[in-house]
Order: C-alpha cells, then sequence, then structure tokens
C-alpha cells in the first residue's frame, strides 16, 4: 500500500513539505565555502492532493532563484540577481531545461507507478491512484574547485532510487524500485546525459550563477548563539540558538563536560529561514535539574574562523537580591512621590487654587 493511501488528504501538502525542507538541508554535509546548485520537482498524480501535476523550484546555494510549474509553463525569477537576466542566453537555456525536466518527470511519473502496479480497475476502465512524486538533482562546486553531484528520487515520501554517475547505475532504496531500476539502465543514452548534467552542465551554470549574484549569494554572515533554560511538564531542557547567519550550513552539536553526546540523546537540529535572506537554527537537550552548567553548545558555521562554544549561565543570588531590591525601592519611591503630591493638591486647593506665581483654573 502507498503511504499517500494511509493518511489524510490534508495531510499530504504538510508531507511533502516536511520531505522537502529536509532535502534542503542534506547539503548541510558539504565543506565550508562550497556552493551547490539543486532543482526540487515535485507534484502529484491526481488533482485532488491538492498539488500539481509538476512544480520546481530551483536553488542556489540556498537560495530561491527560479520557479517553474506546469500550468503556466514559464520559469519565472525568484532572486534580485536573476531579474535582470530573463532575456539573457543563460535565462532562455534555464527555461528550457525546465520544460524537459516537465516532460521527463510525467514519463518517470507514469514509469514508476505502472511498475508498482497503481492502479484501478472501475466500470470507466482503469483508472490511477494518487500518488506523489519527489526528485532532487543538482550539484556542488568546493572549495578546492572539485564537484560532486546528486540525482534522486523520492516516491509517496519514502526514498525510491539514486542515480550513480560514475557507475551510470542507479541505486534503489527499496524492493519496489527494482523494476524501474532495471528499466532505465537498459538507455545508456539517458544515463550519459545525466552524467554529463551533473559532472559539466550544473557546475558551469552554477559558476555563471555565482557570477551573477557576485557579492549576494557569497557573502558569510556569522551567527550569535545563545542558551536558555526551559521549564515544562515533561521536564528540565535547554535550547541552543544560532541567529541571523547565512549560508544555511552550520553544525550544531551538544558537549557535555566538554565531550560529545550521542546523537540520539539531542533531539534534531532545525533550521528555518528567517525571512531576510539569514537563517535561524536550535538544538534542544533533555537535562536533569542541577546538572544545566555540565553542557556548552559548540556551533560550527563557514562565516566563523572557529567553532563558538556557548553555555546556559545562572544568574547570581546576589543579582536576584538586587534586582528584587531595586524593584522593590523604586515601588516605594513610587508610592512617596504620589503621597507627597495629593498632599500638595490639597493643600493648594484649600489655598484658594494658587501655588506661587501660579494660578490653576477649573475647565468649564
Amino acid at each position: 500500500m502507498s503511504l499517500s493511501a494511509g493518511l489524510p488528504v490534508r495531510l499530504l501538502p504538510l508531507l511533502l513539505l516536511l520531505l522537502l525542507l529536509l532535502w534542503s538541508v542534506a547539503p548541510q554535509t558539504r565543506q565550508p565555502r562550497s556552493h551547490s546548485l539543486r532543482y526540487l520537482f515535485m507534484g502529484a498524480s491526481e488533482p485532488d492532493l491538492g498539488l500539481p501535476l509538476f512544480e520546481a523550484m530551483g536553488y542556489v546555494d540556498d537560495q530561491l532563484f527560479v520557479f517553474y510549474n506546469h500550468e503556466s509553463r514559464r520559469a519565472e525569477p525568484r532572486a534580485p540577481w536573476i531579474l535582470g537576466q530573463t532575456s539573457s542566453q543563460l535565462w532562455l537555456h534555464l527555461s528550457q531545461s525546465l520544460k524537459g525536466w516537465d516532460y521527463m518527470f510525467i514519463v518517470d511519473f507514469w514509469t514508476i507507478m505502472g511498475n508498482y502496479n497503481h492502479s484501478k480497475v472501475t466500470k470507466l476502465g482503469v483508472v490511477p491512484e494518487s500518488h506523489i512524486l519527489q526528485v532532487i538533482l543538482g550539484c556542488e562546486v568546493h572549495e578546492d574547485n572539485s564537484t560532486s553531484g546528486f540525482w534522486r528520487y523520492g516516491y509517496d515520501g519514502q526514498d525510491h532510487l539514486e542515480f550513480c554517475p560514475k557507475t551510470l547505475s542507479w541505486s534503489a532504496a527499496e524492493p519496489g524500485a527494482w523494476a524501474t531500476k532495471v528499466e532505465w539502465e537498459e538507455h545508456k543514452i539517458r544515463a550519459k546525459q545525466n552524467k554529463d548534467y551533473l559532472e559539466k552542465d550544473c557546475p558551469e551554470q552554477l559558476k555563471q550563477f555565482l557570477e551573477l549574484g557576485r557579492g549576494i549569494l557569497r557573502q558569510q554572515v556569522p551567527t550569535l548563539v545563545k542558551v536558555t533554560r526551559h521549564w515544562a511538564s515533561t521536564g528540565t531542557s535547554l535550547r541552543c540558538q544560532a541567529l541571523n547567519f547565512f549560508p544555511q550550513n552550520i553544525t550544531m552539536r551538544w558537549l557535555k563536560d566538554n565531550q560529545p553526546l550521542d546523537a540520539k540523546d539531542v533531539n534534531p537540529e532545525t533550521v528555518l529561514p528567517n525571512g531576510d535572506e539569514t537563517y535561524q537554527g536550535w538544538l534542544t537537550l533533555a537535562v536533569a535539574p542541577g546538572e544545566e552548567t555540565r553542557f556548552t553548545c559548540q556551533v560550527e558555521h563557514p562565516g566563523m574562523d572557529q567553532p563558538l562554544i556557548a553555555s546556559w549561565e545562572p544568574v547570581p543570588l546576589l543579582s536576584r537580591a538586587m534586582i528584587i531590591g531595586i524593584i522593590s525601592g523604586t515601588t516605594v519611591c513610587v508610592i512617596f512621590f504620589v503621597g507627597i503630591l495629593f498632599l500638595i493638591l490639597r493643600k493648594r486647593k484649600a489655598s484658594g487654587g494658587t501655588m506661587g506665581d501660579y494660578v490653576l483654573t477649573d475647565c468649564e
């Protein structure tokens, strides 16, 4: 049974969004100062899922720069540095590529569904079921100018197939993908075209985009880090927050007594856009009360020359007493001055409304 068959229709767009978010942070393992060009394709076989038949988004590093869907069949610029290039040869080539991927996506979609036998027979004939296909493809250019490519398929929210450029073969992530793997590997010309794109065309296109966005895409904004403590019915936790950084790739880890913790003891790292071309991330950890000071958060980012260490710092008892004293003293002073003002006003009223050289009159 497909994943979509077991989920309410209204949850499928959320499932797709979560999968895309996971894919969008996948390049976080790349070396500092590397750059990536990647395209995310998604679509639903039937419109009742509330998703288009085909939709594409292109990213340079972490910035969306182009959008395309099957209905409009138009590439739309989404970044300031690409707006003035819509009549250039580079943009024309990109638009043609997206139209070609649109056609290829639909053909691949029907091939995968057919190999799964995902259709149902009714009185009207064979009617396809509702399913979702996702594709991520692109390349990275590293600091040493070496390149690497990736081309992966996901079907109904699960990994399906991954292309291996070195062997011109496909790796099946599940038994159901084997039939498609065998069928695609018979098309040697397509495999060679995929390899050429990942190893030649994509890196060259990425370099052109970086040149267009020079000064914007290449800038690096170091992060600000703070650690806070939180109480809940489930216990005490520490939250490490990395704020306002760019690019998106960042590494956050908890240390206990200066030793890294196992990943299973830590909640997964979350990285989300701020909406101003920077990102924020956080990492939480459940701790026993009284042991908070044993933990520190280590953050690594391309914008920093060395890792940053942050920890939660309790407010000293003396400082707490001073704060309470200041608040109490301020309150007493306010009450005192209000009392003095009240007495002055009463005295002034009793003396006929005069006070020195000033005369107060009633409002009519």
